[in-house]
């Protein structure tokens, strides 16, 4: 086995994983039904409700709902994922960002990787056209194992390999009602891989997505995107369906490999109820597709499917009083013929109590319980786990004071413990400080020691091959410990009248026990010479960097977001290592994320109701993954269709042809090339009333 040959065997995992079962959906005739069917609805929903010629957007249109919120609104706005209870932005003593649903639909994303670029301190590269590489301040990789993301308050962590499947993270955009982010270890709150932010992703209630909602999308790399929802009230019930569906086309291949043109179809539900201090939330959705990409010089072609349920009883007495319960339970099914799969069941259970103490205190207490039985499937001989099926699980309790002090102080501490099946028991304290010297601005500080558990591929992995007497083999370590890091953090917010808002942070990350890989050892046995590589904890080191966001209205029809974050590495071994993955190196932890991003989102309102919004990226270059720095711009031109209709026109990656935005780390396997892309989109709402 030549050492090409085990990078590809490494990093083919890694890209393998998910699926279960979505059979709603059988074939790519699906696209002709949905795309048919929404035009057929949106033809009857434009003849049976009375077009209003106006100069002034509906109440409930997209363009006038996605206006409402202001920079003084924005500061002022209700974040939960710090605490897990509503917290107004300006005074929460953390890193967090909000990326609002009007930011999403401007920027033209099609795909909620994408649209987390939006957010400072992120980085987003797209390896493929299924395949994404997010991490927040360092630690990029394509399995994003540091970030903790979440869809309304549901875990999307696999504990394969610790991190993301991106490709099967979708739902309609315009059900998105905002994404927060945290940038720095999230770890007292929301627990084990949480070390470098937690990524939330909330959606719509139903009560704000009655009546029937649709788009239709068609382009030349995102063939076609096709959402469908209906949403009405019953008896104090609200809800909503919706189904959709989408194809996409290969990215650019230098070696005319183009077997990433992949596709997907979903359908989802979810409910609202509201009786008096009490509300009840459940979701749940099923999918269907497939997720092709290269590794090395083979071609890998996923199969996925899955489904979840996600319920939550929350009861607020108050602000500062309450609890809820939420639990979930997730099948996933993922399959291919040249490398790991795996099915996964994981029923997860979270409780959370709030409540007002004597002297100026609010108190939080909680707990979950997670297990997640699973069964790898192996085509291949001598790529598997040892042992290939059993159940993971974490177990978690935790305690958080906050303290108002005289004057404009208030500290928050606490500590979040955890066991899980790979490396037992670990706690995770946390304080931070927060000064709001004016209503309008707030200075905050923070330490927090937050951990990434191992994952069933650095514990169980066995890779093996060879021959004429010699194997070569990789295997997982039984005795790996948790990544750890130790985060301080410092930041200041301003919001200076209604026109300009600005965030500010810097950090100062320590890392410990990084995963890595030994160096080659050699044994005998029964004549045959086996060389062997194994999982590690040799790497450790630090990163360094700050976030500048400001946002600012220049007139009442012209607004700017702008990002920079400046990131710097250092890590060293305390060992001999081998480089035999696209993971697990020195080289690759200093030079895979980009030191400099720069970002900025203009969005004008021109006359006859015409948007005009411009998006520009900068990107240092990775030379770990030899990539160079690129720049690139997105452009959205949209325009309400009368009281209905919305119509959008997008070009995307408009400087170039295509551009490369991360790599393998293998000299054997070709940069993708990102195309440049273009598309129309008309999408519908209409027969519904807002309660």
């Amino acid at each position: 086995m030549s050492n090409n040959e085990l990078r590809n065997g490494i990093d083919r995992v890694g890209l393998s994983g998910l699926v279960a079962a979505a059979y709603l959906m059988r074939s790519r005739r699906f696209y002709l039904r949905a795309a048919t069917l929404l035009a057929a609805m949106m033809v009857l929903g434009g003849w049976m409700l009375p077009c209003r010629a106006s100069t002034t957007p509906d109440e409930n249109s997209p363009q006038k709902r996605l206006k409402d919120l202001s920079l003084e609104d924005l500061g002022k706005v209700d974040v939960v994922t710090y605490s897990k209870t509503p917290a107004e932005l300006l005074n929460t003593p953390a890193a967090i960002y909000v990326i609002t649903s009007d930011d999403i639909q401007r920027s033209g994303a099609t795909s909620i990787a994408d649209a987390l670029r939006l957010a400072p301190g992120v980085e987003v590269a797209r390896l493929s056209s299924t395949t994404w590489a997010v991490s927040i301040r360092g630690l990029q990789s394509n399995f994003s194992k540091s970030v903790l993301v979440l869809i309304d308050g549901r875990s999307v962590y696999t504990p394969l390999f610790a991190g993301v499947y991106w490709d099967v993270q979708d739902m309609p955009l315009e059900d998105i009602d905002r994404i927060e982010v945290i940038r720095g270890p999230g770890g007292t709150i929301w627990g084990p891989n949480a070390a470098n932010g937690v990524i939330n992703i909330l959606t719509r209630s139903s009560r704000d997505t009655h009546g029937v909602e649709g788009s239709a999308l068609a382009g030349n790399q995102d063939h076609t995107i096709d959402d469908l929802q209906y949403g009405a009230a019953a008896r104090g019930l609200n809800f909503r369906v919706f189904g959709r569906g989408f194809e996409r086309a290969h990215e650019y291949h230098t070696d005319g490999n183009n077997e990433d043109a992949w596709h997907q179809e979903r359908v989802g539900v979810r409910a609202d109820y509201a009786a008096g201090a009490d509300t009840f939330f459940a979701e749940g959705d099923a999918y269907r597709g497939n997720s092709p990409h290269v590794v090395g010089t083979s071609n890998v072609y996923d199969e996925t499917s899955g489904g979840d349920i996600n319920v939550r009883w929350q009861r607020d007495l108050n602000k500062t009083n309450g609890f809820y319960v939420q639990a979930y339970i997730d099948r996933t099914l993922r399959t291919n013929t040249n490398g790991l799969g795996e099915t996964r069941n994981t029923i997860d259970v979270d409780f959370i109590h709030h409540l007002k103490v004597p002297g100026r205190q609010e108190f939080t207490y909680g707990g979950g319980l997670r297990w997640s039985p699973y069964q790898i499937i192996s085509p291949i001989p001598g790529e598997n786990l040892t042992p290939p099926s059993a159940t993971d699980h974490v177990y978690t309790g935790f305690l958080q004071d906050e303290v108002h002090l005289s004057g404009k102080f208030s500290l928050t501490g606490g500590a979040k413990f955890t066991h899980n099946n790979f490396s037992g028991f670990d706690i995770q304290p946390s304080a931070r400080l927060l000064w709001s010297p004016t209503d309008h601005q707030s200075v905050w500080i923070g330490v927090t020691r937050a951990v990434t558990t191992p994952s069933d591929l650095e514990e169980n992995f066995l890779l093996q091959g060879g021959a004429g007497g010699t194997v070569v083999q990789v295997l997982g370590n039984k005795q790996f410990m948790s990544e750890a890091v130790v985060g301080y953090e410092l930041g200041y917010r301003l919001l200076h009248g209604s026109r300009f808002y600005v965030d500010v942070s810097s950090f100062w990350s320590q890392y410990m026990h990084l995963q890595s890989f030994s160096a080659a050892t050699v044994s005998t046995s029964g004549g045959t010479t086996y060389i062997t590589i194994q999982y590690e904890n040799q790497i450790a080191g630090h990163t360094t960097g700050f976030e500048f966001a400001p946002q600012v209205t220049i007139a009442s029809w012209w607004r700017a977001n702008l990002n920079y974050s400046y990131v710097s590495g250092n890590f060293a071994a305390n060992g001999a290592t081998s480089d035999i993955s696209a993971t697990g190196s020195v080289n690759t932890y200093e030079k895979s994320t980009p030191r400099h991003i720069v970002f900025l989102q203009s969005k004008m309102d021109l006359p006859w109701l015409f948007q005009f919004n411009q998006t520009y990226r900068y990107v240092s270059d990775l030379p770990a993954q030899k990539v160079n720095a690129y720049q690139t711009m997105d452009l959205v031109l949209a325009r309400p269709l009368g009281r209905d209709f919305f119509f959008k026109v997008v070009g995307q990656n408009v400087f170039q042809a295509h551009h490369n935005e991360w790599g393998t780390g293998d000299p054997s396997q070709p940069v993708v090339g990102i195309n440049r892309g273009m598309y129309v989109q008309v999408s519908f709402k209409g027969g519904g009333k807002t309660p």
